[in-house]
């Protein structure tokens, strides 16, 4: 998977399984042999002898039982013992791309390039800092867009620079866009800018940020669109959205409150994948759409969220 981090300024291959060996077949019980005792004798004195070195006593055989659990027990812990370092070896050959887990290609994530975080005017604060309790991001916002990946088509109207209110609210059903140009009339935004592309598998990736003056704007904007436990005002070519519960709190990035949704089944002529993120005083808009009736890919799209929510942050 080809996992990107954004800079400021700028999981073990499985192992082979271990195949018990035959059961033992349990000895069976030694028991001593009966000795007739000798018989009594008179006692007699031994004759004199010419003094001899002590021996000592013949060492007495342990029982095959032990025996043969001492010889399992080592027998196991050298199997295992090379098992484990035929795997650290294992691990250590591959390249990262072959280790599950790790994988940075073919798990469908897109190549996205090296992102950074850009420079701020001399002086200005990071939005989240203590400095800044508007959360103004002073950034150029056309800077703060996600790049498209490898393989992109660009979109030809957007191209990564300012937009007007009237190509964001064409994102929107048609009987809706009066609506949400009237709450975009009255929040007053700064700017909008907007990327888009189309990948080799035909999915449409849109980008719209939208900031203002400060995050109370931009917080009842998403609340104006009804944006919560529901996707809110549709959008065009959407029929039934639905929270998407693939998105789980490790996606979430500190200060910034995603919505993610999905369209259910059965859709139109293409399933749509959305998501609003509210980041200070922007709100992201991130739309991928995929035609012929399949559904746009989960992983790209989450990918998309986030990375796009990092140079947000």
């Amino acid at each position: 998977m080809n996992e990107q981090t954004v800079t400021p300024g700028t999981a073990t291959a499985p192992e082979a399984p271990v195949t018990p060996g035959e059961a033992m077949a349990p000895e069976a019980p030694v028991t001593p042999e009966a000795s007739a005792l000798p018989a009594p004798t008179a006692p007699t004195v031994p004759a004199p002898t010419e003094p001899t070195e002590p021996t000592s006593p013949a060492p007495t055989a342990p029982p095959r039982r032990v025996l043969r659990a001492v010889g399992r027990w080592t027998a196991a812990v050298l199997a295992f013992g090379v098992l484990g370092t035929g795997t650290a070896f294992g691990i250590a050959s591959l390249e990262r791309t072959d280790v599950p887990g790790l994988a940075t290609e073919g798990d469908g994530r897109w190549a996205y390039p090296k992102l950074s975080l850009p420079a701020l005017p001399a002086g200005s604060p990071r939005p989240f800092s203590t400095g800044n309790p508007a959360e103004i991001h002073h950034a150029d916002l056309r800077d703060l867009l996600l790049p498209a990946p490898a393989g992109a088509v660009p979109d030809k109207k957007l191209t990564g620079g300012w937009i007007s209110t009237e190509t964001f609210v064409a994102a929107y059903r048609p009987q809706n866009r009066a609506s949400v140009a009237q709450l975009l009339k009255d929040a007053a935004p700064r700017h909008i800018a907007a990327r888009g592309w189309t990948m080799p598998d035909g999915t449409v990736s849109r980008i719209y940020l939208v900031r203002f003056n400060s995050t109370a704007f931009a917080t009842r904007l998403i609340d104006d669109l009804y944006v919560g436990s529901s996707a809110g005002t549709p959008l065009d070519r959407t029929e039934a959205m639905e929270f998407d519960g693939s998105w789980g709190s490790a996606n979430d990035i500190e200060n910034l409150s995603s919505f993610v949704f999905t369209e259910q089944a059965p859709f139109g002529a293409e399933h749509v994948r959305q998501a609003y993120t509210l980041a200070g005083d922007t709100v992201a808009l991130i739309v991928h759409e995929r035609p012929g009736k399949r559904e746009a890919e989960q992983v790209p799209f989450q990918q998309t969220v986030i990375l796009q929510n990092q140079l947000l942050a």
